[in-house]
């Protein structure tokens, strides 16, 4: 049978971007969207025909400027009511749904996809030839942790940082309150341009900064694409802990023992502290077809708000209290979630300082045929409470090398 679906237009203003996004994905004017559950097969059966309109080497690509990519949009939570209540929680504050936004600049198109679409834009073939895709979640960090339900919200974004495949898009989020729109939060996101069939890398338009601002900004992206080419070479699950965090690790094994007793294996939990082991929360989650994306498979935005959900839902338990998200960081998308998959979710309170709450959610999916789970994505989310939350303390290695991945996330997007 045929599987129909509803767009929403959250405003008239996001009508245009739809329409760059039609031109950008070769979608016939007037064609409906997506009426038919094999006209995702057929439009990516067309873009396959583009392969031989592929640059050889960066080189024969023109360059690009940062405001040829530039989008901005609005969403209206203060002048429609009735989208407001699609974004609230129980609590009348805005949902993490924003997330789906921040992913969604429109519902045809992720915001930073549809930015690298607009970078890699060809005059002469009035479309894009490549397909892009979302490698790595940078940092997401909240400047104010309150987003108030009746203020209209201003996303806006641009390619900051290009190398030969990949691209780096920002994206700053503010609301609209007392006269004047304020930072609620900026995100980061790396885009991999690949093939009209997504079965390999293709080259993307070398970006051309224009000023100092913009020199900055390509700046970072390098700088950026370092960090994380060292963050993945010290990682835990290749290398030893440094000196430093050898002597952590021992002086929480000293808190833990029992003076009482000359043994390894006699532990005792110390005041105002829980076991690692009983810091967790799952979850399971049935991928339907409703949230697709172009490629047919399972949408990212879905997947982070689902595990900022349980994230968020663990770190509630834990604290006693509700949480406000700080940042958000390192989210790797390592391997496409399919339709019907059976996605299991699991949290972790990972490390904890004062009032902040490190949660680490590791997302798998599970073949009911094979017994075989597969990782998919790893989440990292930093939280605050409104008051001192208790000390995480780790029992085996394998808590303690988690514990120093949460201290290790926590420092490089809070302490710093």
């Amino acid at each position: 049978g045929y599987l129909r679906f509803r767009i929403v237009l959250l405003l008239p203003a996001v009508v245009q971007f739809c329409q760059t996004a039609l031109v950008l994905l070769e979608v016939p004017q007037g064609s409906a969207l997506g009426p038919q559950i094999f006209y995702i097969y057929q439009a990516m059966a067309e873009r396959v025909s583009l392969s031989s309109m592929l640059a050889k080497s960066q080189n024969e690509l023109p360059a690009k400027r940062m405001k040829d990519s530039y989008l901005e949009v609005h969403l209206p939570l203060g002048s429609e009511p009735q989208l407001r209540e699609k974004y609230l929680t129980y609590h009348n504050t805005v949902r993490i749904k924003i997330f789906m936004d921040l992913t969604v600049i429109s519902p045809l198109l992720s915001s930073s996809v549809l930015i690298s679409y607009s970078h890699t834009y060809n005059s002469e073939l009035k479309r894009s030839p490549l397909s892009i895709v979302t490698a790595l979640v940078d940092k997401i960090d909240m400047r104010q942790h309150v987003i108030y339900p009746d203020c209209d919200i201003k996303f806006t974004g641009h390619v900051t940082w290009v190398g030969k495949s990949s691209i780096e898009a920002k994206i700053h989020m503010s609301q609209y309150r007392d006269g004047a729109y304020a930072s609620v939060l900026d995100a980061t996101f790396v885009m991999v341009a690949r093939d009209p069939g997504n079965k390999r890398a293709a080259f993307v338009n070398p970006l051309t900064p224009e000023g100092p601002e913009e020199e900055r900004l390509l700046q970072e992206g390098e700088a950026n694409k370092s960090r994380r080419v060292e963050l993945s070479t010290a990682s835990l699950l290749k290398v030893a802990p440094t000196q430093e965090e050898r002597t952590v690790v021992h002086g929480l094994f000293l808190n833990t023992l029992d003076t009482n007793t000359v043994s390894f294996r006699s532990r005792i939990l110390p005041p105002n502290s829980v076991w690692m082991e009983d810091a967790k929360l799952k979850g399971l989650e049935i991928c339907h077809p409703q949230e697709r994306n172009i490629f047919n498979r399972i949408f990212g935005g879905f997947l982070m708000r689902k595990a900022y959900e349980l994230g968020w839902a663990n770190a509630c338990s834990y604290g006693g209290c509700r949480p406000s998200l700080v940042a958000v960081d390192d989210i790797l998308f390592q391997k496409p979630v399919e339709i019907g998959s059976l996605l299991m979710l699991s949290s972790q309170v990972c490390y904890t300082q004062g009032t902040y709450v490190q949660v680490r959610v590791h997302s798998e999916v599970f073949d009911p045929l094979t017994r075989q789970h597969n990782t998919t994505n790893i989440f990292h989310f930093t939280f605050t409470s409104d008051r001192d939350v208790p000390n995480i303390m780790p029992k085996t290695y394998g808590e303690s090398m988690l514990y120093l991945d949460g201290k290790r996330h926590f420092d490089q997007t809070v302490a710093c």
